[in-house]
């Protein structure tokens, strides 16, 4: 399971390198698609296991081919319609849908070379359901999801097996998806649940407008809380001496710049996952020189703040993953800027951001 993660890892690595070159539906199976493909264990270049082309008749459409079919036994059980690397998936969706019916395929994968669906008959048998019971993101891999895509190599794959796990999946997905949605912002029906054990007055539409903002809030607030904890087991664990990170020590500091405008300081700002963990990141590449006691964070609406002593004016970088293309930006001569594709990208900049903290005074290397 470790090689496989390290090979899934190593493609999705090259294929954020790659993708911009890659312009027609041709290069997208070749360099992005078929490399998983063999990952997964199976043989591209045998017939018996992969058949490019394959022939599903839909309907009065005689010779409707399908890009891959996975075969098992002489039956396809997964099959792989393959769109452009520049293409969107969900316009394509129908398309497989047809194909699905005509085969005793259990599985079907519509996939750009970056990200991947998988869909089954859930709903209806032998019929595809419309939602994926499963997506990955090649290029923003999580562990959970390598751990789902590895129950499809060769070696282990079992359609019952997969089967029983689909369904949860795909609701766990769906309820994600909701409980997200609500969090940006909360629901009429979903304030009155809230409401039920906690406010007894009548429910009223001017009582649920206020208590809206309230919702949106603790909601956001838990969810930090809940992954600070989370920050800070891991954290733990990962010292070997007393010496302990402490996360919540520098979640209580203040969150928006000295230097924001009074108009801006009413913005709500919400801290990520993502900028937490790009935090957590930055916290252990300087806990091997100093004390990380003195590593903090501030968000603001622009971009996350890594700084040393809680000064804004010893900020050790910047994080940017609020926009559509991620960055890190180091408080060198220069203020370089580089663009990375997942926040494990950090550890790239690692001896520069240690270069950057020792430029601050006073600087005590560890002993």
């Amino acid at each position: 399971m470790e090689e496989f993660k390290q090979q899934i890892i190593g493609l999705g690595n090259r294929i954020g390198r790659i993708k911009e070159n890659i312009q027609t539906e041709e290069a997208t199976k070749t360099a992005l698609i078929m490399p998983l493909i063999q990952i997964l264990g199976y043989d591209v270049f045998n017939p018996e296991e992969l058949v490019p082309e394959y022939v599903a008749d839909v309907g009065i459409k005689k010779g409707e081919k399908i890009d891959y079919a996975i075969l098992k036994g002489n039956e396809p059980v997964i099959l792989i319609e393959a769109k452009s690397v520049k293409e969107e998936l969900l316009k394509h969706d129908s398309q497989l849908f047809r194909y699905f019916g005509t085969t005793k395929a259990k599985f079907a994968i519509l996939t750009n070379g970056i990200e991947y669906k998988f869909f089954t008959d859930l709903e209806e048998q032998n019929r595809m359901d419309q939602k994926p019971f499963f997506i990955i993101n090649m290029v923003d891999l999580k562990d959970g999801d390598i751990v789902e895509l590895a129950k499809f190599r060769k070696s282990v794959f079992d359609v019952d097996n997969v089967l029983n796990t689909a369904s949860e999946l795909k609701y766990s997905s769906e309820i994600k998806k909701f409980l997200f949605s609500q969090m940006e912002s909360p629901s009429e029906d979903f304030i009155r649940v809230v409401l039920t054990d906690i406010f007894q007055g009548v429910k009223t539409k001017k009582v649920i407008d206020n208590f809206r903002e309230l919702i949106k809030n603790s909601f956001n607030q838990f969810i930090s809380e809940k992954v600070n904890e989370k920050l800070q087991k891991a954290l733990n664990s990962s010292s070997s001496n007393n010496d302990n990170v402490s996360i919540t020590d520098s979640a209580e500091s203040k969150i928006e710049e000295s230097t924001v405008d009074s108009k801006d300081s009413k913005v709500e700002i919400h801290t990520t996952e993502e900028e937490l963990e790009g935090y957590v990141i930055v916290k252990l590449i300087l806990k091997e020189e100093l004390d990380s006691s003195r590593v903090f964070y501030r968000d603001n609406r622009s971009y996350f703040n890594v700084l040393l002593d809680d000064n804004i004016r010893k900020w050790i970088c910047r994080l940017g993953f609020n926009g559509p293309k991620k960055y890190i930006q180091l408080n060198d001569e220069s203020k370089t800027t580089y663009h990375i594709e997942t926040v494990d990208d950090i550890m790239k900049y690692k001896k520069e951001l240690i270069e950057i903290a020792k430029q601050f005074e006073p600087f005590v290397v560890k002993k």
